[in-house]
């Protein structure tokens, strides 16, 4: 059966696949056989036990090399924000930490927040799409 992979978690090794059928499947990472880890979006090719747990998961199709955003959030979005607004925390609230969003106009005439924001920025470009993304959404 074909479908695509809803969700992945890497913390619990679990999934949810949502089959042709119009059905969703839970899967394990014990039956993924692709070479990259599961990731959310990519269409799989999965046959279905007796108790509905999908098996033996192949990728048909993952998306391409050149995609930069993984998950919902962008992080050269987020990086851009930092370096122009960060001192007001605007890309705080792209990220959707509005507590610290807050904080940061509270003291944006100090400057330590655009200081801090600028340090982000840096952080934010040296940091991989997966790994922003896991962190972020």
């Amino acid at each position: 059966m074909k479908g695509q992979i809803l969700d992945f978690s890497i913390q619990s090794n679990t999934g949810v696949i949502s089959g042709d059928d119009q059905n969703r499947y839970n899967f394990t990472g014990a039956s993924w056989r692709g070479q990259v880890p599961p990731a959310r979006g990519q269409k799989v090719d999965f046959t279905v036990d007796g108790t509905g747990q999908a098996n033996e998961i192949y990728v048909l199709s993952s998306a391409p090399a050149f995609v930069t955003q993984v998950g919902e959030k962008n992080r050269i979005i987020a990086a851009i924000l930092a370096f122009f607004l960060g001192g007001f925390g605007i890309h705080k609230f792209y990220l959707g930490q509005i507590g610290w969003g807050i904080v940061y106009l509270i003291f944006c005439w100090t400057f330590i927040p655009a200081l801090v924001a600028f340090i982000e920025f840096i952080i934010y470009l040296c940091t991989s799409d997966e790994d922003f993304a896991r962190k972020y959404g």
